[in-house]
């Protein structure tokens, strides 16, 4: 039977659980598998401890957006706002501004 990538970011997190890249690569990897509530826990662990520039938080505000926690996607969408701004990504800052206004 072979391992699934999802199997191998978490076996990988046994050996090392505040690893950032890992918690990312994991988060991602339950975004392609349709599996949002664990790829909403992942993303809230991996924002606790990485220094994102703003992409994971529009990850996180969508997939809050689906399981209709509004408010969470609008904090999140703001908080995503904020970090690429401090990062120098306008282009992703507007982005999140715009979506906001259709809330």
């Amino acid at each position: 039977m072979s391992t699934s990538r999802i199997d191998i970011f978490k076996q990988m997190l046994v050996n090392d659980p505040i690893n950032s890249s890992i918690l990312f690569g994991l988060a991602k990897e339950y975004e392609k598998a349709g599996q949002t509530p664990e790829m909403i826990e992942t993303l809230e662990r991996y924002l606790a401890i990485a220094d994102d520039e703003g992409n994971a938080y529009g990850m996180l505000a969508r997939a809050y957006e689906q399981t209709d926690q509004r408010d969470k996607a609008k904090e999140t969408y703001q908080r995503g706002i904020n970090a690429a701004t401090l990062h120098g990504h306008p282009s992703m800052a507007e982005e999140y501004r715009v979506t906001l206004t259709e809330f």
